[in-house]
């Protein structure tokens, strides 16, 4: 009963704003990331991080498309090659309030499973509205996960929470962290990413980010833990 009069006034809510809804700034925001790194000598190796992010806004709907794409090689032998995409569509139901739509897919082929794909409804709040240089945004919802591998295949059911937390530091720098959850019954997945992007030029940046992801169960031989560092180039448009 408590969320079915939660979802009513948020209905409410969004007839109430829908002129406010109606004066937001359509468009499409891009952002391409980029880092390489090759040795050559002694020791061959080869890094590729490459990350990108397209937003398309429509009156009262928010469509987003993400991908981040990992590939490291030794001796021409490969040691790490992770490819993650993440597709969501937002409605607004008020300034602050909005049900989201989320569909990811991560291949990683060194973590010991041949694919998992996730989808889930959420429903999302946005916080700390009153300042000028910080936001805070939650969602929390529910959904189901697959999971493959060599030694089995199985789907369960989802529970989903996460927090996204900007920060503008300074006029040319920002702090961003991201928390998430999925939490099932076969296995749960964690990620934190901490990231600080400083501007070069009007369009270009530089940005450090530190990813952790941390899976409760995998399988046999495999480590619980991932981490990544890396130092990129950041391109908007």
């Amino acid at each position: 009963m408590k969320n079915q009069t939660l979802l009513c006034s948020s209905i409410l809510a969004a007839l109430l704003s829908s002129q406010t809804l109606a004066q937001r700034e359509n468009g499409v925001n891009s952002k391409l990331e980029l880092g390489i790194i090759t040795t050559t000598g002694n020791t061959e190796d080869e890094s590729i991080k490459v990350k990108g992010r397209i937003e398309l806004v429509r009156d009262a709907w928010d469509y987003a498309w993400s991908l981040d794409a990992f590939r490291s090689s030794r001796q021409n032998q490969l040691t790490a090659q992770r490819f993650y995409t993440i597709g969501s569509a937002d409605y607004q139901l008020s300034e602050v309030s909005f049900v989201e739509s989320r569909l990811a897919y991560e291949d990683d082929r060194f973590s010991g499973y041949d694919s998992q794909t996730d989808a889930s409804i959420n429903y999302g709040r946005t916080l700390l509205t009153n300042t000028d240089n910080m936001i805070l945004t939650y969602t929390a919802g529910v959904g189901v996960r697959r999971s493959e591998s060599d030694a089995e295949n199985f789907s369960e059911a989802i529970f989903r929470l996460a927090g996204d937390y900007k920060w503008d530091v300074s006029e040319n720098a920002l702090f961003n962290q991201i928390l998430s959850a999925n939490a099932g019954d076969e296995t749960s997945i964690y990620r934190w990413e901490s990231s600080i992007e400083t501007n070069i030029l009007e369009n270009l940046s530089l940005k450090f980010t530190f990813n952790v992801k941390h899976q409760t169960e995998v399988p046999v031989g495999r480590e619980n833990t991932d981490t990544a560092t890396s130092v990129t180039l950041v391109l908007n448009f």
